[in-house]
């Protein structure tokens, strides 16, 4: 495993094996089945080119009423618990003692991207974001904490894992592209994304 910094980024390339990683994906299949991946729709009216659905005791959701947490899915069922596994990697990095409220489950087709964006629908930000990378390569791309100026961007891998924290948890953040096929973790390709976050 790799420990890299940054723009305040940390980034731990390696820090999931590919076993874990299949376990992962594993204890994924049965939330995702009791809670569907939807295309979320901006307050704009544009539909995400991202598909998601969310874990714990709230979910994050877009639509033309604005961003927001939630307690259940668009659906109308709750939200799963998240899985003991995702759990442990909050555990091992942020913290044993507080447990993140939500899990958002991104998941990333070949032609996917996320504009930047900052993090900022949470009521405590001295808590980090803490990001898992699971299936295709991903370019991620860090800004600043106000919007423009230059940027920098990094290829994030199967099992790399990013904690956005400190002076640097509402930099502006996106992912630009997919290498489709750069991983085999899932059958049919594609990249999900789980974001741990303390939302209250």
């Amino acid at each position: 495993m790799t420990r890299l910094l940054l723009r305040g980024f940390e980034i731990r390339k390696g820090y999931l094996d590919n076993a874990v990683q299949s376990r992962l994906i594993d204890a994924l299949r049965p939330l995702l089945k009791s809670a569907p991946l939807f295309r979320p729709v901006t307050p704009s009216g544009k539909v995400m080119s991202v598909r998601m659905t969310s874990a714990g005791d709230l979910g994050w959701v877009m639509d033309k009423a604005g961003y927001r947490y939630q307690g259940q899915h668009p659906g109308g069922m709750n939200w799963p618990k998240i899985p003991e596994l995702v759990l442990a990697i909050w555990q091992d990095l942020v913290s044993p003692e507080r447990a993140p409220d939500c899990c958002l489950i991104n998941y990333y087709g070949k032609d996917a991207k996320m504009g930047l964006h900052q993090d900022k629908d949470e009521a405590d930000f001295s808590w980090p974001v803490l990001s898992v990378s699971l299936g295709d390569d991903a370019l991620f791309r860090i800004g600043n904490t106000t919007r423009g100026g230059k940027t920098e961007s990094i290829w994030l891998n199967s099992g790399d894992v990013v904690i956005m924290g400190g002076p640097a948890r509402l930099t502006y953040h996106g992912v630009d592209r997919i290498r489709p096929g750069s991983s085999r973790l899932l059958p049919k390709g594609g990249r999900i994304n789980l974001t741990m976050r303390v939302a209250t």
